[in-house]
């Protein structure tokens, strides 16, 4: 009988401490997760987001880890195709058994893969996209970042509409959940100075011929249009018009806030605007801290970092403040606790702060307005939204 009863409460306390366990975490390590694009159609985001986010883990670990744990992290591909994002998160949720995925990009990818985490307790912290169901409709496992791409349209379309003194607005998108996202946010913008687009034309991801999306526009004497664009068909767009000698104002989201934009596209983005949280470091003209930042990603992997880098690093850097406050029991549980009531402020990037609550698991709606001058983004607004956000002062 006393044998008995004594395997029961041992079963118990096994089952007890598997309840408050975490994957992922062991006593010398956390292993988080990550899903990028490395071979599709933004690979370019996907490698810089991933080398971001390696040199924060190899930062964290110099410095002794997180309460003595070190930081490691795997990287899967996704091709920028959900199908494959399922997968990926399969492998790391159930094989790998990750603690956490992190800064997992693009919408529909997100879309996907969040029910292969959530089934596992596995948090879906910083994904890389702007779109509401980032954080909506609420669950304890979703924390997102970024202003989102309805946010930013809603709130920069108007604005530019009004500076430019546009008459006929027109949208192409792409024909997904980010480029809906970018549809939605400008019309609800549009209506508030009782305006509707003039033309709406989509494309299917992958696309690389926009000419007939173009002449559409062009035809409908559109002279503002909004980009629910990525980065070669931001320049697709953008460089068909300019053979038309069409030259309306262009606006994207942060999705086409990408060096890689002036970079490959040449002098003919110029005039460009984009939606923007933090600046993209230029090595050559930012403040100390950014040059010094950028230089020691620059020796590490002899290339420049760009604002993707600069998404992967704060996406670790941010996790590791949270996973040190939760203290040694670091658990889902005990990092949701501290997330209930954290606050991230501002860093040297210059993004606004970050505050989340039980209930608020967007850290701020907060964005800027951009734009390409001779070859080179330049922050050309305060941040507009409805988070108190701090006025950061255009940089030369």
């Amino acid at each position: 009988m006393h044998i008995k009863t004594a395997l029961a409460l041992a079963t118990l306390a096994i089952a007890a401490t598997t309840a408050h366990a975490s994957q992922g975490v062991s006593k010398d390590e956390i292993l988080l997760g990550s899903i990028q694009d490395l071979s599709g159609p933004i690979a370019g985001f996907g490698k810089q987001a991933r080398l971001g986010m390696l040199l924060a883990v190899d930062e964290i670990n110099e410095q002794g880890g997180i309460n003595g744990r070190k930081l490691k992290i795997i990287v899967e591909d996704s091709a920028y195709d959900p199908k494959k994002a399922v997968l990926a998160a399969q492998k790391l949720v159930n094989q790998d058994k990750i603690f956490m995925m992190v800064g997992h990009i693009g919408t529909a990818q997100n879309m996907a893969a969040m029910p292969v985490q959530f089934e596992k307790n596995v948090i879906n912290f910083f994904p890389i996209t702007a779109a509401r169901e980032m954080y909506e409709p609420f669950h304890k496992l979703k924390y997102s970042y970024a202003a989102t791409y309805f946010d930013q349209m809603r709130n920069a379309v108007p604005k530019l509409v009004k500076e430019k003194g546009a008459k006929k607005v027109c949208t192409m998108y792409q024909d997904d959940d980010f480029g809906l996202e970018v549809l939605r946010g400008g019309e609800e913008g549009l209506k508030t100075v009782g305006m509707e687009f003039a033309e709406k034309t989509s494309y299917k991801r992958g696309a690389t011929d926009f000419s007939s999306q173009i002449s559409k526009m062009q035809a409908s004497g559109c002279d503002m249009i909004v980009l629910g664009t990525i980065i070669r068909e931001t320049i697709g767009a953008i460089g068909t018009a300019r053979k038309l000698g069409y030259s309306p104002t262009f606006l994207g989201s942060s999705a086409a806030y990408t060096d890689l934009i002036h970079k490959l596209g040449g002098p003919a983005m110029n005039g460009l605007y984009a939606t923007m949280t933090v600046q993209n470091p230029y090595t050559d003209e930012q403040s100390p801290p950014i040059r010094f930042w950028a230089n020691k990603y620059k020796t590490k992997f002899n290339e420049d970092p760009t604002v993707f880098s600069v998404y992967g690093y704060t996406i670790i850097t941010s996790f590791a403040t949270a996973a040190g406050r939760a203290g040694k029991n670091l658990s889902t549980d005990s990092f949701i606790k501290v997330m209930d009531n954290l606050t991230i402020e501002p860093d040297f990037f210059g993004g606004a702060a970050q505050t989340f609550t039980a209930t608020k698991r967007l850290g701020n709606d907060a964005s800027r307005l951009s734009q390409i001058t001779d070859g080179k983004w330049k922050t050309v607004s305060d941040y507009f939204g409805n988070t108190a956000a701090p006025k950061a002062p255009a940089k030369k």
